[in-house]
């Protein structure tokens, strides 16, 4: 395994599996890490057990599908129903985060900027983009379900909590990407 995916790339797909959580942990909570944690982790998991050397062709459209319904459908409709708001009043009991600059490189340009250079990577065949493609795809098809369990944590019945409705579309799209990931068929030339 070590052999294949080069240690240096374990190692380094680790630690950044690690970073955007402590991150998230420092600059916004248990919650948010813990569901970071999910998707990077997951993803990490997935790129170690599940080998993949699916082409880019076959990778594209999920990958720019998902990714372009994570900003502008998914982030959009947080933004706009205030979940930061929702999650600190009926969740957390914190106040709202902050967006200083230690936030938005933490959780905005170190993991959408990861997720940017996938098409590089996996066009030249590295393995630090599968690693990657794996993080967008867990993170958005298996973490983002966690807005189906926030309803869970607050003492109102249940009922829409902001995000649910996007991820309707975005977790789909993310599981056609992993699909793709493990599919037998055409693979790198």
């Amino acid at each position: 395994m070590a052999t294949k995916k080069g240690l240096t790339n374990i190692i380094v797909a680790f630690l950044f599996s690690l970073l955007i959580p402590i991150i998230g942990y420092y600059y916004l909570g248990t919650l948010y890490a813990s569901i970071f944690l999910i998707g990077y982790l997951g993803g990490f998991i997935l790129w170690i057990l599940i080998p993949s050397r699916t082409s880019w062709a076959l990778l594209k459209t999920p990958y720019w599908l998902t990714l372009l319904a994570f900003l502008f459908l998914h982030k959009v409709e947080e933004n706009r129903m205030k979940f930061f708001e929702v999650v600190s009043e009926k969740i957390t009991g914190g106040t709202v985060p902050e967006f200083g600059v230690g936030l938005v490189i933490g959780l905005l340009i170190l993991p959408i900027g990861a997720w940017l250079v996938i098409p590089l990577l996996l066009k030249r065949k590295h393995e630090l983009g599968y690693y990657a493609i794996w993080t967008l795809f867990a993170s958005m098809g298996i973490s983002e379900l966690a807005h189906y369990f926030f309803p869970l944590m607050t003492n109102d019945p249940y009922g829409y909590f902001p995000g649910m409705l996007s991820v309707v579309v975005l977790a789909p799209l993310a599981w056609w990407g992993m699909y793709r990931l493990v599919k037998k068929g055409p693979k790198t030339a």
